[in-house]
């Protein structure tokens, strides 16, 4: 480009103040169509001096300067002409661009029309691309080569020199046009005054609110006036809040903010809106606009998609435990269930055999074996039923007095201790905890019937429960669960001395948001602690009775 052409750009630049021009809603909106009309998620508008490029305004990403060297728009700016490059990559003159080669970015498509200042210097771009090659076709060219001038004609509005009769109507066809423009998008665009009076919005405001809009309504009540709620839908909002009304007392861009729009008679609509004030020379506010883009249906179509997650993440665990514990059942049924049944049947044939050849006391003897095979068989029908018990029954939240339920179950279990001459001890009180009280009778007979039941015979068989703060202790002196092997103490069906029943346990504390931990008695034993969540507020209260 020729000395005296670049210098003369460059004052067009410094008449018009682009490069430090903050960005424009208007423009921003333009852009925006640029990208929609191209069919791309990006756009933006470049402004180029002799040394660099300026992305003033983008759309789709986030825009960063770089040296006019690296610049893909600085290639062919001198043509003057609208540039169509559907892949970057296969023409010579772009494809070692940073932008193309990753450097910068990862540019496929690439076009931009030029922004023409009416002395015909060339002062930047409005820019579309895509990381995928692409085409435009005639009408789309012709269309983003509109909204470029567009875009100039909104620079031209700022400066004062283009006063005269012809420029004038010049404008007013291009803001006839903006109009028309606005009109064919879905958000909704309002632009200000200083005072608040309305200057400028399309078919997709004028949609949005009901009633009438007021052009000649200052910001005065503006909230009220138009229903307009914070994002809880409840909330009125504060006059100082409403994007507008921000911008002109501030001079400050609004970004994002989420806002309910509540019309007589329409559903309430969830809104997301960007203002950003309009300056004149010297930086003066001459007014603000708002863009407001309709995320009804995207915030629902989230929350479904969040709600179907978490559902199915909830169902394949679901699934994924049941999975697990019918294997671990089969596995279960073919050796404990019919260990026992198999022995129930060998003496019940020799018996068959022996008829009258042996005497009473081997039959005595057999029916004893065949009777405590059964109970074995009873006792591990039990233990499944309890397990499954305490992954399926619905819970319920009441507050449990644990001493309550304690003196239940050493009721139940009052023929057992006194059988294996036990004794068990609470030294202190118990915690009143927040939980269901079916499924903790349930964990206390678990854990109670476990300790009597695996007792050390050399002496007699000890149990004290005990509490510290939200846990409950239950320590017995027999002969304890190795460290190494508690982790499968709580395995489905573990061959561990504990069986069914610790894991039975753990169900029902993961069911209630606690914990279960196994150590070592002092002088020997195993020690249950089990946290759970104590009362904190008033529940319904545990009426003294628990179903069997």
């Amino acid at each position: 480009m020729g000395t005296d052409t670049g210098r003369r750009r460059a004052e067009e630049l410094d008449e018009y103040h682009l490069m430090d021009m903050p960005q424009a809603a208007e423009v921003e909106a333009v852009v925006r169509v640029a990208a929609a009309v191209a069919g791309v998620p990006n756009a933006s508008l470049n402004l180029l001096d002799d040394t660099r490029q300026y992305q003033h305004t983008t759309v789709g990403f986030a825009g960063r300067d770089c040296a006019r060297d690296d610049s893909m728009c600085a290639v062919r700016l001198d043509r003057g002409e609208f540039v169509h490059v559907p892949d970057a990559r296969a023409e010579p003159d772009y494809r070692e661009n940073p932008w193309v080669t990753g450097e910068l970015g990862h540019v496929r498509f690439y076009a931009s029309a030029p922004l023409l200042s009416p002395n015909g210097y060339v002062m930047g771009t409005l820019s579309v691309f895509d990381d995928v090659p692409r085409r435009l076709d005639d009408e789309q060219i012709g269309r983003l080569t509109d909204l470029a001038g567009i875009i100039v004609a909104f620079f031209e509005r700022r400066r004062h020199a283009r006063l005269s009769a012809g420029l004038r109507t010049t404008l007013t066809a291009r803001e006839e046009w903006t109009r028309t423009v606005l009109d064919s998008i879905d958000e909704a665009v309002l632009a200000v005054t200083p005072s608040g009076r309305l200057l400028l919005y399309n078919r997709a405001a004028r949609d949005m609110h009901d009633p009438e809009i007021d052009p000649d309504a200052g910001p005065e009540g503006i909230a009220n006036r138009y229903q307009l709620y914070e994002p809880d839908g409840r909330t009125l909002l504060r006059e100082e809040d409403v994007p507008l009304v921000r911008v002109l007392r501030t001079g400050e861009p609004v970004q994002g903010r989420e806002l309910v729009i509540k019309a007589p008679g329409r559903e309430p609509r969830r809104v997301r809106a960007n203002a950003r004030a309009m300056r004149g020379p010297g930086g003066v506010v001459t007014g603000a606009a708002v863009a407001l883009q309709d995320v009804t249906g995207e915030l629902s179509r989230l929350r479904i998609i969040e709600e179907a997650h978490r559902r199915l993440a909830l169902a394949n665990a679901d699934l994924r435990r049941s999975n697990a514990d019918l294997t671990d059942f089969a596995g279960a049924v073919s050796h404990d269930l019919v260990a026992p049944l198999a022995a129930v049947g060998g003496y019940l044939d020799l018996l068959d055999d022996l008829r009258d050849e042996d005497g009473p006391e081997r039959v005595t003897a057999w029916v004893e074996e065949a009777a405590r095979a059964v109970g074995r068989m009873r006792d591990l029908i039990d233990s499944l039923l309890g397990y499954a018990r305490a992954g399926s029954a619905p819970v319920r939240t009441v507050h449990v007095p644990m001493k309550e339920v304690l003196d239940h179950v050493l009721a139940d279990l009052n023929a057992e201790i006194v059988a294996a001459g036990a004794r068990v001890s609470v030294p202190g009180p118990l915690p009143t905890v927040c939980g269901d009280p079916v499924l903790i009778r349930l964990l206390l007979q678990n854990l109670l019937g476990n300790a009597l039941k695996h007792r050390r015979p050399d002496r007699p068989c000890r149990i004290e429960v005990s509490a510290d703060g939200p846990s409950l202790r239950i320590a017995d002196n027999g002969p304890g669960i190795p460290p190494s092997r508690r982790t499968q103490a709580f395995d489905m069906f573990s061959r561990r001395r504990h069986g069914i029943g610790l894991p039975s346990c753990q169900r029902i504390v993961e069911r209630h948001d606690g914990t279960i931990t196994l150590d070592d008695t002092p002088g020997g034993g195993l020690t249950v602690t089990v946290t759970l969540p104590v009362t904190d507020g008033p529940k319904s209260q545990f009426s003294g009775r628990v179903a069997d």
